[in-house]
């Protein structure tokens, strides 16, 4: 009797620490590339489709004010994950961000990774080069320790098989598809496997399998509606070109706004007709409704294996992108639709619903931290977002900052203003935007003397904001070793 009571106390002691393992909620973070909210139906869009991310923003707190630090992919994606400011490191290339802040800081899946949770990235969470990566099935800038594995696609993205069009640079319409940074649209003639976004939900999907009986943190990085818009053909159905009304053109709408303003790819630019503003409209809602089939995949599995319950799902994108707004297109600009990210997350015992708190994306480092009860680390410069996840009537922000152009062009985004300023002294030009009366913004009040306290005060706003950044100057902290 004896023996068998130490017996069952072992087993039930073995039975516990399992119990306990599995009791860790597993993180699913997916991320998009270059989505605007702009696209998708939960944010307003009643013509894309998107059911899959429809469904999770209805069952997850949607954040209707969340923003990118840097509307480019590479410091954007640093700073979402080792939280901190680009201005804080001065990481405004297309770097990991390791090389900034050293070999001591821990990315927030390597946190993850330290406290026993199986690590993985499936295809571009820190910055990739697309197509370039995908097409060499490359690492990009990877930072090898946030991960237990890590597993790239390699996908022909523009050389797919398939009715291809150049609406980019191309007036006369003589060149078929281009590689590179620029809007080839492909309507493939291959099966959804055979693209990047294709193999990284099956990838994720395995990999859920696999480790379904372990905490896992998964970050699964879907690459459209990244250029080059390339989806199955089936996809661009729903969107005739013919149908799509592209944003309204303001006659003189760069007047008023300084040269730095003119974002760098344009209609003017490059060179594209009525009609290829329509053709690219409509390749971007289609690679958007490809990107989001796969979400679905990804969603599906979790439920499948039974883990839905105890996962936290976060899905979001590195920034917007423009759709011909102010006849801007891509992103780098600081206007809403390219700065303005979304971003969702669904957790355990989290009741569904939307915030309008101001978030950034660095905040997720601590938000995620601070969900599964850990202690959040003291150096990072987000701010958890669970008291709004609790009470989505709370506010954790009441601004938003962002930088772009090499990190001397910021964005003060507050519930009224949107104050944007060239240069620390402004020597190159301020916009100042009222967006209860101008939510599009068309008409920049920063020179009209009306507007002088208002623009005062932002100002001052902004310059407390950067003394904060540069108080928690991430260089100084590992340079001196403090």
């Amino acid at each position: 009797m004896k023996y068998f009571l130490t017996f069952l106390l072992a087993l039930t002691s073995v039975f516990s620490f399992s119990q306990g393992k599995k009791s860790k909620p597993n993180v699913l973070l997916i991320m998009s590339d270059d989505l605007t909210t702009t696209a998708l139906g939960s944010y307003g869009n009643r013509m894309v489709q998107t059911p899959h991310i429809d469904q999770l923003a209805s069952e997850a707190v949607q954040f209707d004010r969340a923003y990118s630090q840097f509307p480019v992919c590479g410091p954007s994606r640093a700073s979402m994950m080792f939280g901190y400011y680009p201005s804080a490191t001065e990481t405004y290339g297309y770097v990991s961000g390791r090389e900034q802040v050293g070999p001591d800081r821990l990315s927030l899946s390597q946190w993850f990774k330290n406290q026993g949770y199986y690590t993985a990235r499936v295809s571009k969470i820190y910055h990739m080069g697309i197509p370039g990566d995908i097409e060499k099935g490359s690492d990009g800038a990877d930072d090898a320790a946030s991960w237990t594995e890590k597993f790239n696609v390699k996908a022909p993205e523009w050389q797919a098989p398939g009715k291809a069009e150049l609406v980019q640079n191309n007036p006369d319409g003589s060149i078929e598809r281009k590689g590179g940074n620029v809007m080839t649209i492909v309507q493939a003639s291959d099966t959804e496997l055979d693209h990047a976004d294709g193999m990284a939900a099956a990838k994720a999907t395995e990999l859920i399998r696999a480790h379904k009986k372990e905490p896992f943190f998964l970050a699964v990085g879907l690459v459209r509606p990244h250029v080059p818009f390339v989806a199955p053909e089936k996809y661009f159905i729903p969107y005739p070109w013919q149908q799509i009304v592209p944003p309204p053109v303001v006659e003189d709408d760069w007047a008023d706004i300084p040269e730095r303003g003119i974002n760098y790819v344009t209609t003017k630019n490059g060179q594209m007709s009525y009609i290829q503003k329509q053709k690219a409209i409509a390749g971007y809602y289609a690679s958007v409704s490809f990107m989001d089939a796969q979400v679905g995949k990804i969603l599906k599995t979790l439920k499948e294996e039974g883990l839905e319950d105890n996962t936290i799902v976060v899905f979001a994108s590195d920034h917007g992108f423009h759709l011909g707004e102010h006849d801007f297109w891509m992103k780098v600009s600081l206007h809403e639709e390219s700065v303005q990210v979304p971003f969702l997350i669904k957790a355990p015992g989290v009741k569904a619903g939307s915030s309008t708190s101001f978030a950034e994306l660095l905040d997720l480092y601590p938000t995620l931290i601070d969900l599964v009860g850990g202690k959040v680390p003291s150096n990072i410069q987000g701010k958890s977002l669970v008291p709004v996840l609790k009470d989505t009537q709370a506010e954790v922000r009441d601004m938003a900052f962002s930088v772009t152009q090499n990190g001397n062009t910021y964005l003060v985004r507050t519930d009224r203003w949107a104050y944007i300023q060239y240069d620390e002294d402004a020597e190159a030009g301020m916009e100042l935007f009222d967006m209860y009366q101008d939510s599009k913004q068309f008409t920049n009040l920063a020179n009209l003397p009306e507007y002088a306290e208002t623009l005062s005060k932002m100002q001052t706003r902004l310059r407390e904001k950067l003394a904060e950044v540069r108080q928690n100057d991430l260089n100084k902290t590992y340079k001196t070793g403090r």
